[in-house]
């Protein structure tokens, strides 16, 4: 039965008003609750599908200005799910039996009717489930798109993340020059960037391979993450805010989860918006009490995080709001109807709760009630200066297949006071250190295709090899450290390199290594 109403709609198609009474008393019977709407020709039959939007089709088959026959083409046309049944005294098997072939559900005789009543039942209940399987291969389609996306995301990555790497790392070095305010500014700008398109590239990479993990959730990265996936989504006539009372508080949960259900109840109120109007995404810090839980709402009482997103749209009556979570409900023509009931299990799984409030005409409000730890102050996080970043002269071999990685890498690090030797292949490393001796620490690509990372360490080691060494891995993608040779110091870092990052790994590297024989 159709989801906007407990009762049954009935287009009746019928120009005797006794026939139709007939027909109508066996449903009374029955105790089915209906309203019905009566027709008798093409004019009214085809504004009453429009306006009266009926969940079953009752019709005879001859009138003197209207058939049956032409009833069925008219809705077929319209629409295969609703139920059509004639009802006639003058069916014959043959007409019966062409009737169903041209997609009638079922036929009555007006001599016996009484079997009408369970036809009824039966053709609704065929309906909804027939509506069901759509909605689930829907489902499974946009399921296996998601797949798909997520599969050419996580193959382009590398070589956006290849891409980005020169503008990371060639921005941090323009920025040293400090006598030159041009090429400082340069190098800011070339490094924001790089960081941007980083930014980018994770937060569609992690929202289209979806949330695996709990993590700790930085309430900054979060919301940047959303206004990045939000660019080019927000019409013209519509101004979007976002107000971050602390960007350091961190609590734990799922950051991809969390960055899908904001885009939902976002994406949903622009929706809500087709004239323009102002979305503003707020965050505030609240201790909830006792009397603030629902019936069957787990009472935690304390400090929470609330998120809220905020329209100035056409809101909702208190009938939608009443059914608004409802598996499948939806006042979308396109609508799945389970956007909002995910996001309502995400800040369940989370131990939070969701609030709404809604006037006609004025807009909706959507409240995301998250809890915070009680043990320590979340509420900012002082920045740890940044010290030590030069080196005193050590050796450092870079292997790395790019040649421009490679290149800037090198720069970098000789920038800073290391002495930087360049290898693009397993087989070019050995041959270094034949040159030159054991260097103090390797920094390597781990995804080498030609001599792998995995055969290039074992070589080191067999040359005498037993210091620290830094693998540059790509986050989606880590390494397998078992298949590793034995190693006392290894330290993975995220591709693309910052050169600040970098510049830490090597020197907590190199501190942690000194002492072991080179």
């Amino acid at each position: 039965m159709s989801q906007r109403a407990t009762k049954v709609r009935i287009l009746q198609v019928e120009d005797s008003p006794l026939d139709a009474e007939l027909v109508l008393s066996e449903l009374d019977q029955d105790g089915l609750e209906y309203e019905v709407q009566l027709v008798e020709d093409e004019a009214a039959f085809t504004q009453a599908l429009i306006e009266f939007q009926p969940d079953i089709v009752l019709s005879d088959l001859s009138m003197p200005v209207f058939s049956g026959q032409r009833a069925l083409e008219v809705l077929r046309e319209r629409s295969t799910e609703i139920p059509f049944i004639f009802i006639s005294a003058t069916l014959g098997e043959e007409a019966a039996i062409e009737a169903l072939r041209n997609g009638a559900t079922d036929y009555i005789l007006k001599q016996n009717t009484a079997r009408l009543a369970s036809a009824v039942r039966r053709a609704l209940r065929e309906a909804e489930e027939q509506r069901a399987r759509a909605r689930a291969e829907l489902e499974l389609i946009r399921a296996q798109r998601f797949e798909s996306l997520a599969l050419l995301a996580g193959g382009l990555s590398h070589d956006l993340r290849n891409l980005l790497q020169p503008l990371l790392l060639a921005g941090d070095t323009l920025q040293d020059y400090a006598d030159d305010p041009r090429l400082a500014r340069l190098g800011t700008l070339v490094r924001d960037c790089g960081r941007r398109g980083l930014e980018m590239v994770s937060s569609m990479l992690s929202f289209a391979r979806g949330a695996r993990r709990a993590e700790q959730v930085r309430l900054g990265a979060l919301l940047d993450a959303l206004n990045l996936l939000m660019q080019g989504s927000v019409p013209r006539n519509i101004q979007m805010d976002v107000d971050v009372f602390d960007a350091d508080v961190s609590f734990e949960g799922n950051h991809t989860e969390l960055q899908q259900c904001l885009l939902n109840l976002c994406l949903n109120a622009i929706q809500a918006m087709p004239e323009g109007g102002q979305l503003r995404v707020e965050t505030a810090p609240v201790n909830l009490a006792e009397d603030f839980f629902a019936d069957g709402e787990s009472k935690a009482a304390g400090r929470y995080l609330r998120l809220s997103v905020i329209d100035s749209g056409v809101g909702m009556s208190p009938e939608v709001l009443q059914r608004l979570f409802e598996p499948f409900f939806t006042t979308k023509e396109t609508g799945t109807g389970l956007g909002l009931l995910s996001c309502k299990r995400i800040v369940a799984s989370h131990g939070g709760l969701m609030r709404v409030s809604s006037v006609p005409g004025e807009g909706t409000q959507f409240h995301l009630y998250l809890p915070l730890a009680h043990d320590e102050d979340t509420f900012g996080e002082a920045m740890r200066a940044e010290t030590g970043l030069l080196g005193e002269a050590e050796r450092v071999l870079v292997v790395v297949e790019e040649a421009m990685q490679l290149s800037l890498l090198v720069d970098t690090l000789d920038a800073y006071g290391y002495q930087a030797g360049a290898s693009q292949s397993g087989t070019a490393a050995l041959q270094w250190i034949e040159a030159h001796g054991v260097p103090d620490l390797v920094v390597m690509d781990a995804d080498m295709n030609l001599f792998t990372g995995v055969r290039t360490l074992a070589a080191l080691m067999e040359h005498g090899y037993k210091r620290a060494v830094l693998l540059l891995a790509r986050p989606e993608s880590p390494p397998n450290l078992e298949e590793m040779p034995a190693l006392e110091h290894l330290y993975v870092l995220d591709k693309p390199v910052q050169a600040r990052a970098l510049l830490r790994t090597v020197r907590e590297a190199l501190t942690a290594s000194d002492g072991n024989a080179a």
